[in-house]
């Protein structure tokens, strides 16, 4: 059984990936009811949090129904993280994740998430305050460095080990690569096989089918996958890796029903959360990938991200979901 702190998680655990813009608490709730097994909140700005800022709260809104849980966390000044952490922890949460990895300019560029990576000893300072200040277990995400010039993983999860974090995400990539090229897990194996190492580690990068969840787990030893990408219109895909580990078969792909299901739901949880205008908005972004695959769908697509009133979006899944000899 895998463990960070006392939190017994599972045996080779699947962890949905913190996503910005994705990974709130109604997809969440649906990545839950198919097997992911400790999932991580959107990022949350340190700054933010500190000037309390409307958006940045409502990320820290937890259900009971999704533990264990992680809230994650960025910034680049350290007292401003340590404050955050405080006002984190007051959420209640199972642990606090640190991002050192979000390679977008915005944020990488100011010294926060992948930033950090071009000054290790503050990464470490800063993991250290925030493991001091912390009751529950902190966590680290990140890269495999900046740039190829400065793939220092395995002696940084080291020293923020040392600092007392219970244990590290690692995605395949340099900052420098952002999601492009094949993610390398030979560093991330590097660092599970460190001797030195006793803390759980994680993988991240192009895992996007069973098959490949199980050869990077005998291949790279891992002690889980972490999920992201493949999530996103497909919660599904934890289940369909766990059948597999389980069984060594393959899912047939679900059914049209069961993909309207998980939109319709998907969508009610939306508008529940957010209110029923942004609810709406912001989940259209989520039908292209629930649907992808389709035949002859961009139409019904066009629909389902112009239509305003929920009802009309309800009938129209209904009109989808009738139609599978058409789509298939």
């Amino acid at each position: 059984m895998v463990r960070i702190g006392d939190i017994d998680i599972a045996e080779f655990p699947l962890l949905l990936a913190p996503m910005e813009d994705v990974s709130d608490p109604p997809f969440r709730a649906l990545c839950k009811q198919y097997g992911a097994d400790l999932m991580y909140t959107e990022f949350i700005s340190s700054e933010g949090l500190i000037r309390d800022a409307a958006k940045s709260r409502a990320k820290l809104d937890i259900f009971e129904y999704e533990r264990p849980i992680g809230i994650q966390i960025f910034g680049s000044d350290i007292e401003s993280m340590r404050q955050a952490a405080a006002i984190t922890e007051e959420a209640g949460p199972n642990l606090i994740d640190i991002n050192y990895g979000c390679p977008v300019k915005k944020v990488a560029c100011r010294g926060a998430g992948a930033g950090i990576l071009q000054d290790i000893p503050k990464m470490v300072s800063m993991t250290k305050e925030i493991v001091d200040t912390c009751s529950l277990p902190v966590t680290v995400k990140t890269r495999l460095g900046w740039d190829d010039q400065s793939r220092h993983i395995v002696d940084v999860a080291e020293r923020l080990q040392d600092v007392g974090i219970q244990a590290i995400s690692i995605h395949g990539r340099t900052r420098a690569q952002m999601y492009k090229g094949e993610a390398d897990w030979s560093l991330i194996s590097a660092v599970k096989n460190n001797p030195r190492m006793h803390i759980p580690v994680f993988g991240n990068g192009d895992i996007d089918s069973p098959q490949k969840a199980v050869e990077y787990r005998e291949r790279y030893g891992v002690d889980g996958i972490m999920i992201g990408r493949a999530s996103i219109g497909a919660p599904w895909v934890f289940k369909e890796i766990k059948h597999f580990m389980a069984t060594g078969e393959i899912l047939p792909p679900p059914l049209l029903n069961e993909r309207v299901a998980a939109a319709r739901e998907h969508l009610e949880k939306s508008i529940v959360w957010k209110g029923e205008r942004l609810g709406v908005v912001e989940m259209r972004r989520h039908y292209a990938n629930y649907f992808k695959g389709l035949r002859d769908f961009k139409k019904h697509r066009l629909d389902l991200v112009t239509l305003d009133a929920p009802d009309d979006i309800r009938i129209k899944l209904d009109q989808i979901s009738k139609m599978v000899g058409e789509l298939n």
